[in-house]
């Protein structure tokens, strides 16, 4: 939970500024082709928690792959303290943009309600990948 706090803190800044130009497709040279990296940074959860929210929730909106970091990071709290703890950075590439947003957000809430986090940290960038 205290992940999403910072998380929460990031993104209320960022909803101060105005959104930036439309962001274009990077010109990809072959193989590679144009997709979108989401990062998502999950707050601090047990192992056997984080496997069932994985093969639950996860893997059913994005089977064709993903991958999981053990991460460690800090925030500062609302009272004005840094904490630390370990976290999950989720990362998947898709090419279906932005018919991807509706799963991602699913993930998003469904982690939240289940584990009583207020938010999860999530990044999106253009990027050229290929299998």
């Amino acid at each position: 939970m205290r992940s999403a706090v910072a998380a929460a803190a990031l993104l209320a800044l960022a909803a101060c500024t105005p959104p930036p130009a439309q962001i274009t497709a990077p010109a990809c040279a072959a193989p590679l082709k144009p997709a979108l990296q989401v990062d998502l940074y999950f707050g601090s959860v047990g192992e056997a928690e984080w496997r069932t929210f994985l093969d639950e929730e996860v893997t059913p909106r994005f089977p064709d792959g993903l991958s999981v970091i053990d991460a460690y990071g800090q925030y500062r709290n609302r009272r004005g303290t840094i904490e630390r703890e370990r976290a999950k950075l989720l990362v998947i590439v898709v090419f279906d943009a932005p018919a991807h947003g509706a799963r991602v957000q699913a993930i998003v809430d469904s982690f939240i309600r289940r584990h009583g986090h207020e938010s999860v940290l999530r990044v999106e960038r253009p990027v050229c990948a290929g299998l």
